[in-house]
């Protein structure tokens, strides 16, 4: 498993390859949203059911637009995505037409965040778009808080391991899903 900077971390994306990166909370794994093997792999990988749906984290609101659609949300709902972001918030939004299906599982919304943190802010931004981010455990299981935790969780399964240090969030994004306003996770 290679250990990477964020900024090395495109070529692996590039490649159809999964990564461990730090988050605000936890370690995630991450691929291409567009490369259906990449989050085959995820999938597999955490051993999670294709029906739930994966996250989305981008760094700027415009690296989304490919998977929301936007048009479909009103002045106010833009309005607080954009009082929320970047930060530690996920967004179920309405999902564009071209998104790969496994990407939103079973529902019509696909999940969404635009990240506060540096690491993730670099990644996306060398890769030129959002990537998947998924808690990096086996489904039912705790998240991995270190790189000692993923190598052993994962030994050989995944491409690389992102350096850098976690956030100062004590837990995952809270979900929101802005068209109820039904907070899904806090």
């Amino acid at each position: 498993m290679l250990h990477l900077s964020p900024s090395q971390a495109s070529s692996t994306l590039d490649a159809g390859g999964v990564i461990a990166y730090p988050t605000e909370a936890v370690f995630g794994l991450g691929c291409d949203p567009n490369n259906r093997d990449a989050i085959e792999k995820i999938l597999q990988l955490k051993r999670r059911p294709w029906e739930k749906g994966l996250i989305l984290v981008a760094s700027d609101m415009q690296q989304l637009d490919a998977y929301v659609d936007f048009s479909a949300l009103t002045l106010a709902q833009l309005a607080e995505t954009q009082a929320k972001w970047p930060g530690p918030f996920t967004f179920l939004m309405p999902k564009s037409k071209t998104l790969l299906p496994l990407l939103c599982g079973q529902f019509e919304t696909i999940a969404v965040r635009v990240s506060a943190h540096p690491v993730v802010r670099e990644i996306c931004d060398h890769f030129g778009g959002a990537i998947v981010s998924t808690s990096a455990n086996h489904a039912g299981e705790e998240p991995a808080l270190t790189v000692a935790e993923i190598e052993s969780i994962f030994e050989h399964e995944i491409d690389a391991v992102i350096t850098g240090a976690l956030g100062d969030n004590p837990q995952p994004s809270t979900i929101i899903d802005i068209q109820t306003g039904k907070i899904l996770r806090s």
